[in-house]
């Protein structure tokens, strides 16, 4: 069966276009924020024209006089009441423009979380974790301002200025013209500074993300742990400090980029009444009394203000989008990562109870290619391999090349093999954390690729050498395996994995809080709570990878009695350890250079005298090893020297 291949995206459109998909799922309301908007700006030039009408009709009629205090009242009473309603239009379209523009952040981080979610583990494995975070939060809360207000203010000051220039044209030609004669050179130098700030902005993000990985890295507990059993904390505190002091000077210079530019413009904008002034005085003395009346003189400077304010609104906006532009390429970055494990759209569903566990690999090839791999398999990917003495595992393109063996319904198999040699990386394949390039992996003759990501997850549950447990409470963290188990259920899971009799003992029972990735408790207690997990989980197939390597022999004991009820009557897969493990295996796979060179029982294998016969007697000295740790510490030299033991 080949791959579940999607074809590859198109090309994506451009960013601004995609900011206004975003929109798309609330356009009913942004055509009502757009109806706002025009209200406000057809209200907002209102007064100014009643300007000219209130200096030449009421304080200055045409028949002269007194002032024409009736008609002065009216248009007095009109220009209070006109920016009332104005102020209530702008404060509506303000609350509408930030609810739709904090539904689309909202939808712009799911949608970014979900994706993230549904990437392979090829992704993660290549990728800081506060790389990730720092896209995730910084980048997305950069853009707020985008999106929530900075589109309608463009929307608003292109209607306020299109009003107030068609109103200025009715009012003196010539006076307009002097008015726009200078903008074409300021909007072209406001392109020529965005783009500069667009660059900064896209560095000091980098850089945010730079910071972002490296708290993440050195204030996590085992980062901190790390740093102080080697005395690195003044070396990791000069490395915050100098990705700190390159991001304040890059926010520096993407705050002062332009401000020289918005000095000159507000300047010439603060001047510009000043030469309507002298132009209408010059008008006045070559025309004579007439030709330009005051009412419109005080008119067109209202105007102007309501020309030059949005304007100069509009070049910041342009230079703070352009900016908001680098983040939103960040942003569009990771959303068009392309989703290399993806659900075929004929995926059936196989539910646990229906299934035998029956576990099968067809002549299976895969690689990284250039991710970083599994530890146990970095050199299956091409690098250096510990394995055994005066041995090494050659630079190969297959971390697995033609693996293909069956396990049957309610077997133990066991893989062994030098490390680099592929065994963790099987193990990954059954779960589908990646996917094969040629051959299948096969649960009850279904490829997992054409089974729903759920109905897998409910049928494979897997126990690594490093359990992660969530900062939250013991009952939470049970619960992760089956969301609606009840007290007897995780008091039964937990008995089961020998873990019961802890959790009593601590302060707050089942409510106790494990710590950050579970530090507050022993390596074996972490193992045997990820076993009461699994167990809650009810899988068919269960993966053990190198579950006990890490331990020492008292909790390698415990864990060993906890997973003895999980492994009975299941499918169990286990890359092997202890030699008690391999012992009690139906079928045992020694599995060398990303191929299976044994197969066959303890006995069968010892006697053929290979690969497994080599490990035998060199990993566990023909069993005595294994007998040794029984009873005390072992050395090199096999003498026993404490009651505890460390593995071979």
């Amino acid at each position: 069966m080949t791959a579940v291949d999607p074809a590859p995206p198109p090309p994506a459109p451009s960013t601004a276009r995609r900011i206004v998909g975003i929109f798309r799922p609330y356009r009913r309301e942004v055509v009502a924020i757009v109806a706002l908007v025009l209200v406000g700006a057809g209200v907002g030039v209102v007064n100014p024209l009643l300007i000219k009408v209130v200096f030449d009709t009421a304080l200055f009629p045409p028949g002269g006089g007194g002032p024409d205090l009736g008609r002065l009242g009216v248009l007095a009473a009109i220009m209070v009441v006109l920016p009332v309603v104005g102020g209530a239009v702008g404060l509506i379209q303000t609350w509408r423009a930030n609810v739709v523009g904090q539904r689309v952040m909202r939808d712009l981080r799911e949608r970014l979380f979900d994706h993230l979610q549904h990437l392979s583990l090829r992704f993660f494995t290549d990728t800081r974790t506060g790389e990730i975070q720092s896209r995730l939060t910084n980048d997305v809360g950069g853009v707020q301002t985008v999106v929530t207000s900075t589109l309608s203010d463009i929307l608003s000051n292109v209607v306020i200025m299109a009003s107030a220039l068609v109103a200025m044209a009715v009012l003196s030609p010539p006076l307009t013209l002097l008015t726009l004669v200078t903008m074409p050179l300021f909007a072209w130098l406001s392109k020529l500074v965005g783009e500069r700030r667009r660059k900064v902005t896209a560095e000091a993000q980098e850089t945010m993300a730079d910071v972002s990985a490296v708290t993440q890295e050195t204030l996590s507990v085992s980062g901190i742990l790390l740093a102080k059993l080697f005395g690195r904390s003044r070396q990791e505190a000069a490395r915050f400090q100098a990705h700190n002091q390159r991001l304040a000077e890059l926010s520096v210079r993407q705050q002062m980029i332009g401000q020289s530019f918005y000095t000159v413009i507000f300047t010439f904008l603060s001047a510009t009444p000043a030469l309507v002034y002298l132009v209408a005085g010059l008008v006045l003395a070559s025309r004579g009394p007439g030709a330009v009346t005051a009412g419109t003189i005080v008119a067109f400077t209202t105007l102007q203000t309501r020309l030059f304010f949005p304007f100069s609104q509009l070049l910041q906006v342009s230079v703070e989008l352009r900016s908001s532009l680098a983040l939103f390429d960040r942003i569009f970055g990771y959303l068009d990562l392309r989703q290399d494990i993806v659900e075929a759209p004929d995926a059936v569903a196989l539910a646990p109870e229906d299934a035998t566990g029956h576990v099968a690999f067809r002549h299976v090839r895969f690689r990284y290619d250039d991710v970083a791999a599994p530890v146990d398999d970095a050199a299956a990917a091409g690098g250096p391999a510990d394995g055994l003495v005066g041995e090494a595992v050659p630079t190969r393109p297959w971390a697995l090349d033609g693996i293909d063996f069956e396990v049957r319904p309610g077997q133990l198999a066991a893989l062994v093999g030098p490390s680099g040699a592929g065994k963790s990386t099987i193990s990954s394949l059954i779960p589908r954390l990646y996917d094969v390039q040629s051959g299948s992996v096969e649960i009850d003759g279904i490829d997992v690729r054409r089974l729903r990501s759920d109905s897998l997850a409910s049928l494979v549950g897997m126990v690594t050498q490093e359990s992660y447990l969530f900062h939250a409470t013991v009952r939470d963290n049970l619960r992760y395996g089956k969301p609606d188990a009840t007290d007897a259920e995780l008091e039964a899971a937990a008995r089961a994995a020998h873990i019961w009799e802890r959790i009593e003992q601590f302060p707050d029972g089942l409510e106790t809080r494990v710590g950050e990735r579970g530090y507050r408790l022993s390596g074996g207690e972490k193992q045997r709570m990820a076993i009461a997990r699994v167990i809650l989980h009810d899988p068919r197939v269960l993966i053990l990878d190198e579950a006990t390597s890490a331990l020492d022999t008292t909790n390698e004991r415990l864990v060993q009695a906890a997973l003895e009820p999980l492994m009975r009557g299941r499918t169990t897969i286990a890359v092997a350890h202890r030699l008690s493990t391999i012992r009690a295996a139906d079928v045992i796979f020694a599995v060398d250079g990303g191929r299976i060179v044994e197969r066959g029982t303890h006995e069968e294998l010892v006697d053929r005298g290979g690969l497994y016969a080599r490990l035998y007697h060199q990993q566990f000295g023909d069993g005595r090893v294994e007998a040794h740790c029984r009873d005390g510490l072992v050395l090199s030299t096999g003498e026993v020297v404490a009651d505890e033991a460390v593995p071979a």
